[in-house]
């Protein structure tokens, strides 16, 4: 088993670290299969293992992660002090603590959580057979509704209230349709992702594009 964890810059984009890992190694196979004697003992005496890892392949991301953490100050003369994940915490935990309690601080990757509503969505339909069907909880309604949530997470970053507001008008603007239009809460003006309001900002007649829920 192999892999390797690598700690990129998101201001460069480069990689400041990497950490190569394997529990096999090939050599010290061979030396298993052969029968004991002087040479094989020298063999094996000379040898250096490859092997730089032992535990599962769930374990291996956050032992990587720790590795790099840990010698960031002698290798490369940085302290990292931020985290940015992709919803799996076990890679967060085990450096979290690296230069004192809480040094690192964890920061979300918006197209995973946006990816975490489509998916618990789905969950949720497949779960409820009656959520399933024409002007239901459809992959292109979940697919519509997530891409807006990112929507609204991107353009509220640090003001909570404009993000929990703007999430509601999203799930009301997917739901809307012909007969009952839902776009009330939606941002105004011709800069407005909501493309009924863009339409009122210009004078013209809205026309719903989806059929809803």
């Amino acid at each position: 088993m192999n892999g390797c964890v690598a700690a990129l810059s998101v201001d460069t984009g480069k990689v400041v670290d990497i950490e190569i890992m394997s529990s096999y190694c090939p050599t010290c196979r061979k030396i298993s299969k052969m029968p004991r004697s002087i040479e094989s003992e020298t063999f094996a005496a000379d040898h250096v293992c490859h092997s730089n890892f032992q535990g599962s392949a769930l374990k291996m991301e956050a032992v990587g992660a720790t590795r790099i953490f840990q010698r960031s100050i002698v290798k490369r003369g940085l302290k990292y002090a931020h985290y940015y994940g992709d919803g799996d915490s076990k890679g967060f935990i085990s450096v979290k603590d690296t230069c004192g309690k809480d040094s690192v601080t964890k920061y979300e990757c918006i197209r995973h959580v946006q990816k975490r509503v489509g998916a618990r969505l789905r969950k949720l339909k497949s779960k409820n057979k009656n959520l399933s069907g024409k002007s239901k909880l459809t992959d292109s309604f979940i697919d519509r509704l997530q891409n807006y949530y990112g929507i609204a997470v991107r353009s509220n970053v640090g003001n909570l209230s404009g993000l929990q507001q703007n999430v509601i008008a999203a799930l009301f603007h997917c739901s809307s349709s012909v007969e009952k239009p839902m776009h009330g809460q939606c941002p105004i003006g011709k800069d407005s992702w909501c493309y009924y309001q863009r339409a009122l900002s210009c004078g013209k007649k809205p026309n719903e594009k989806y059929n809803g829920l």
